[in-house]
């Protein structure tokens, strides 16, 4: 059997869609099961739309859900020679020819042919001219087979069968010497080796123009599998409308690359009942078998959760490190500097089952940075008033008198202290957070100070003891 050779080939018009990512993560998936190659290709011969942004954006969202290829990124514009060689080929071979008509012409031609109820393909007018010395504005035609069927193989579909005498003489080079995608791709598809060509169904309609240019220039025909779309909650195409469409912006609003991995081959395919996966899971257990016909529908509030189960899980240090930029941007840079990566990753374990994204965790762990807490007005109000004040003071002592923080003695004398002062645990511990972190919600109270240590607890509690006095 020949290697497996993929492709995720998208166009530079602008950012990287998480369609075209599920796209690229499906034949990753298979490239790495089948120890085949993946291979990314920048589809760029649309001059008025590509961009070199948006080619980053490709790279850079790619790079961040970790979907390497090991060949490219090719780029088509580079490879002009080889699509108007081969162009030429097929019209030496008798497989195209020139075209003269004028595209006010042939616009007028469509308009006439839809208003009657036919077809708006091109009429073949120029088919048999024979026209060898072609005018400077004339496009290279491909000549479809005009009788029998095309047949695909569909890897995701089945069979699907195409009469091909619905098929149009496509162009596939420009008056300008620019490729059409149907020719180019061809081209690419077919010197790259690629023997598995897996995209959005919206391209079904393109095979069948695609595998006759494959015959006539001699190439071996890759088998084709088409995806389902994405849709939103309303069942219509997936879009700005529906929330993020950009892979990037999810990683803006703080969700782990491994999370939307995950999320995205679930729509889709599945295994099972089974939800969370690793990546060598996925690489493991992936077929083509699994992947269903129908159109599947973006929930965010699924890809929340799943992004919340992601923090909980990973590596502590590994959430840690794709939080510090979201602590940067927050003006946490100087504080980030002065800690080290293990009591970061203690942060996040103290407030992972609380936060969904990493943006949330940034408010959470906001208080723990730096000497002093920014204390919430209204919980001053209620908690940090002068009647805790004899207690809280005894608490401070009692804390001082232990040279170091241990989590158990701690936690035995502040109910101690609870006890002897006939009160509830919550009279005081609502106090004591306040005075800690500002605010009335937090991780365990005990917790919370094994993260600040021993002196830092010391000192927000005077803080918290001299605020109360204020009244």
């Amino acid at each position: 059997m020949n290697q497996v050779r993929v492709r995720f080939a998208p166009s530079p018009t602008g950012f990287l869609h998480i369609g075209g990512v599920r796209t690229a993560l499906f034949n990753w998936l298979f490239a790495r099961q089948q120890q085949g190659v993946f291979i990314l290709r920048i589809e760029d011969t649309d001059q008025s739309r590509s961009t070199d942004e948006s080619i980053q954006a490709i790279i850079d969202g790619m790079n961040w859900v970790g979907l390497d290829w090991g060949e490219g990124p090719f780029r088509q514009t580079e490879r002009m020679d080889l699509y108007r060689s081969h162009a030429m080929k097929l019209f030496e071979t008798g497989h195209a020819y020139w075209c003269v008509c004028k595209a006010e012409a042939l616009e007028a031609r469509r308009k006439e042919a839809e208003a009657k109820g036919l077809s708006p393909r091109y009429d073949g007018r120029c088919r048999n001219l024979g026209i060898t010395d072609p005018p400077g504005d004339a496009a290279l035609r491909f000549k479809a087979p005009q009788e029998g069927q095309t047949v695909i193989d569909d890897l995701i579909k089945g069979k699907i069968v195409f009469d091909n005498t619905v098929l149009d003489d496509v162009i596939i080079l420009r008056s300008n010497g620019y490729p059409t995608y149907n020719f180019s791709v061809v081209v690419d598809d077919a010197l790259m080796g690629i023997t598995h060509v897996v995209r959005g169904d919206d391209h079904l309609t393109n095979t069948p123009r695609q595998i006759p240019i494959f015959e006539a220039l001699g190439f071996a025909v890759p088998r084709f599998g088409h995806l389902p779309m994405i849709l939103g909650a309303d069942k219509t195409r997936l879009s700005k409308r529906h929330g993020a469409t950009s892979i990037m912006a999810y990683k803006d609003m703080g969700y782990l690359p491994d999370a939307m991995v995950n999320y995205l081959v679930r729509l889709g395919w599945s295994h099972g009942d089974q939800e969370l996966f690793s990546r060598q899971e996925l690489i493991n257990k992936f077929s083509w078998d699994h992947v269903q016909k129908s159109a599947a529908v973006f929930n965010p509030d699924k890809l929340l959760w799943m992004n919340a189960e992601y923090i909980k899980t990973s590596p502590p240090r590994q959430v840690a490190q794709a939080l510090v930029p979201f602590l940067e941007q927050a003006g946490l840079k100087k504080e980030i500097v002065a800690v080290s990566d293990e009591w970061l990753a203690q942060l996040v374990v103290l407030v992972k089952e609380r936060a969904k994204t990493l943006v949330e965790m940034v408010d959470w762990v906001r208080p723990y940075f730096g000497q002093t807490v920014t204390f919430d007005e209204e919980a001053v109000k209620k908690f940090l008033t002068p009647a805790i004040v004899p207690v809280l003071s005894k608490l401070g002592t009692r804390f001082q008198n232990f040279s170091v923080f241990s989590k158990a003695e701690w936690e035995n004398s502040f109910k101690q202290l609870v006890v002897e002062e006939n009160m509830k645990m919550g009279q005081l511990a609502q106090p004591v957070r306040v005075a800690l972190t500002g605010r009335t919600a937090s991780p365990g109270l005990f917790e919370v100070m094994e993260v600040l240590g021993r002196d830092r607890t010391l000192f927000r509690l005077q803080k918290g003891l001299e605020r109360a006095s204020m009244g």
